[in-house]
């Protein structure tokens, strides 16, 4: 998953330089709350989506938050994050999420990548996002 995130994001650093063990990457899989869906064609992987189950407090019902959703350029505009996405879809209904949601960079590049989310979305909404160091 990590290596197809490296080549379609372009960003080895974060996501090869420093892979988890063997514990933490089981530990991650084995939460309930993670989802890692892998696309392949021909038995090769060519997408990844990585989401979080986020169970709410103001109500009995999560949401799943995309995080990161990436598909090889040999296999882009071929329905692969669609399709990712649908799986998605599925998984959210049998665990009783209420909505999907992902941020998109607003950055020329990720143009097809918000194209995509608008096609699929019921709602956009604009917001900003602040990372806060620990």
């Amino acid at each position: 998953m990590n290596r197809v995130f490296a080549q379609g994001f372009d960003d080895a650093e974060t996501y090869a330089a420093a892979p988890p063990g063997e514990a933490w990457a089981a530990r991650w899989l084995a939460n309930p709350d993670h989802v890692a869906l892998i696309a392949e064609i021909a038995d090769e992987p060519v997408g990844a989506l990585a989401a979080y189950v986020l169970p709410k407090y103001e109500q009995a019902r999560s949401e799943i938050y995309i995080y990161d959703l990436a598909v090889l350029e040999s296999a882009r505009r071929q329905g692969v994050a669609t399709a990712l996405i649908d799986h998605l879809r599925a998984i959210a209904r049998e665990v009783g999420a209420w909505t999907i949601f992902v941020q998109a960079d607003i950055v020329p590049e990720d143009e097809p990548a918000r194209r995509l989310y608008r096609k699929l979305a019921w709602e956009e909404i604009t917001a900003l996002h602040f990372d806060i160091a620990p």
